[in-house]
């Protein structure tokens, strides 16, 4: 003869335990939505460039006169201008890439960035109009140089890995571009001395915005 034997019922806890594949595709999803959101301004300045030569090549109306006219009063608006306006979709487009790169690993590494971005195009405009040559300047090539010294100058400056390996890095892949970009090429429609500006702009600017933290005093 069969007798039910109740049991008592016991209170359990519940653990879930998470296979180590899912805590590694959790943390990829968040960290690229953190990457995606720093990248969203790069996309948009690009996006930027690209509308305005498309806006140029259809309104009957020459943008590139509103470039950087060194010394003169109204070649001043082309400091900020400049690095939006192109000669063509040629020029545009060889200065996209690098660009792209350069502002991805300089809004994914500095700490506000575009500090730092917006100071290397003031300091490239204001050499430019002081000592560039008598000419209509366009393009963001100077950015672009201008990034290039500042990520090597920096790298070097900090000593610290991520910042020499990225060092490292722009300088393996752009270090040709940036030495023969500033030599002097006369009656060039290559805006050399454009490049050079920016180069230097971008070693100040490294120079004054990494400077050494102050110790903690002792108490």
């Amino acid at each position: 003869m069969n007798h039910a034997v109740s049991v008592p019922l016991q209170r359990q806890e519940i653990t879930v335990k998470m296979r180590p594949w899912v805590k590694v595709e959790i943390v990829r999803r968040i960290a690229s939505l953190f990457l995606y959101k720093s990248l969203q301004p790069v996309f948009f300045v690009v996006v930027a460039m690209w509308m305005v030569q498309v806006a140029d090549f259809i309104i009957p109306l020459n943008f590139n006169e509103f470039g950087l006219r060194p010394r003169m009063l109204q070649g001043l608006i082309g400091i900020g201008l400049m690095p939006f306006l192109h000669a063509g979709f040629g020029h545009l487009l060889s200065n996209t890439v690098p660009l792209a790169i350069l502002l991805g690993l300089t809004v994914t590494t500095r700490h506000q960035p575009w500090h730092f971005v917006m100071a290397i195009v003031l300091g490239n405009g204001i050499l430019l109009w002081l000592f560039g040559r008598n000419a209509i300047h366009v393009g963001a090539s100077g950015l672009v140089f201008g990034l290039i010294a500042y990520l090597i100058t920096v790298g070097i400056r900090e000593k610290q890995l991520k910042s020499l390996l990225i060092a490292i890095l722009v300088g393996f892949f752009f270090g040709t571009t940036l030495l023969f970009g500033v030599v002097p090429t006369f009656r060039s429609a290559v805006s050399w001395d454009g490049h050079l500006c920016g180069a230097i702009s971008g070693v100040l600017v490294a120079l004054v915005g990494t400077g050494v933290s102050p110790q903690p005093s002792r108490r």
